[in-house]
């Protein structure tokens, strides 16, 4: 019989196989994370304010955060607006717990320090002692190394991550390329830094927070003719991605929700994923237990008018690593993938050890 153990999003209570804690041989370092992090929650009052937390290891550099309040939503398009494969609907009304949203996408200015942490990583990216690229070594912290060294980053990449857009590596230009398990590590390294607990969104919170209260195709309304104030995509990009922040935000002052890149979130990939919420549901949430598909938001700056509204849904492919030589294919990069970011998110309650560590650790994704 399959056991099943519970994670909770907020305060959505999440039934999961349970084949024992995801790579049990990192919950060292989620222990001496989540203690920071239950310290640091013990000294902070709980009210939602917009904030900035610095980052040790991207120079000091701030990452701005704006409250998104507790609150209920139709999830979803109308069927005048559906799409023709109906992933988009049914429409459900369903609540969100209250949580902190990046103001904007995640920039080279941090993930760069991530990506080119300047250590010898095995291919799980855990740290290489013993010249072994294939073993996995225990996470403790040994001389010249620190508790963020024995967070899994990624190896280095394969072909230069900025595809010659923008201005290379420019700290004011998203961070493209990144798989689902990369951006899971690199919450874990954010948290670790700053003692806030970070995820990805579920689907579910990237649509509240895009819509802000809205109901229409856009967070501005149903006018595409004015996606150029608001959006980076096909007909005004320059056929690469953009600085992030220069268009309008929403209402609840997020930029680049839609257009620019394309965002990462939490959820598998289910086609028919709301035809098993129920109208009232709080946190509906697909856990990801195979690597293809997961959950894209947003559109991109390739992205036609239409990809760019709030319901809009696109899955992660094994295509997106077409060029990577590796066998097996990297777990950290999709190196056909230059439309693909992702932003963080703080949930107002942090979750427990146990939670953290699922949260952090889905497999990086042996099961297609």
């Amino acid at each position: 019989m399959l056991r099943t153990t519970s994670i909770f999003l907020g305060s959505c209570l999440l039934a999961v196989a349970d084949d024992g804690l995801p790579q049990p041989n990192l919950l060292p370092t989620t222990k001496a994370i989540y203690e920071i992090i239950r310290k640091q929650a013990e000294m902070e009052a709980k009210d939602m304010q917009p904030y900035a937390d610095k980052v040790p290891l991207a120079e000091n550099a701030e990452i701005s955060l704006v409250p998104i309040p507790a609150g209920e939503f139709l999830m979803g398009s109308p069927v005048s607006e559906e799409k023709r494969d109906t992933d988009e609907g049914p429409q459900r009304r369903v609540k969100v717990e209250p949580f902190w949203m990046a103001k904007v996408e995640t920039t080279w200015n941090f993930y760069r320090p991530f990506m080119e942490n300047g250590k010898n990583r095995n291919k799980d990216g855990t740290l290489n002692r013993d010249s072994n690229l294939t073993t996995t070594e225990v996470p403790e912290v040994k001389e010249n190394e620190t508790l963020v060294d024995t967070v899994t980053q990624p190896t280095p990449p394969y072909v230069p991550m900025h595809f010659s857009m923008g201005d290379g590596y420019s700290k004011e230009y998203p961070a493209v390329g990144v798989t689902q398990h990369a951006a899971h590590q690199f919450c874990q390294w954010l948290s670790a830094q700053t003692g806030h607990f970070y995820r990805l969104p579920t689907e579910a919170e990237w649509e509240y927070a895009c819509r802000a209260g809205t109901t229409t195709a856009y967070s501005w309304g149903n006018d595409a003719g004015k996606m150029a104030e608001h959006a980076w995509y096909a007909e005004n990009s320059e056929f690469q991605y953009q600085k992030v922040g220069t268009k309008k935000p929403n209402p609840w002052g997020l930029h680049d929700m839609h257009g620019n890149v394309a965002e990462l979130v939490f959820d598998q990939y289910l086609a028919h994923a709301y035809e098993s919420y129920k109208d009232g549901a709080t946190q509906p949430f697909s856990y990801p237990v195979h690597r293809y598909p997961t959950s894209v938001r947003g559109g991109h700056w390739d992205a036609d008018a239409d990809q760019l509204r709030s319901a809009n849904r696109l899955a992660t492919s094994p295509d997106w690593k077409v060029r990577d030589p590796q066998i097996p294919k990297s777990i950290w990069y999709f190196t056909d993938a230059p439309f693909l970011g992702f932003r963080v998110v703080r949930p107002l309650k942090t979750p427990t050890l146990e939670e953290m560590h699922r949260i952090w650790n889905t497999t990086p994704g042996a099961s297609e």
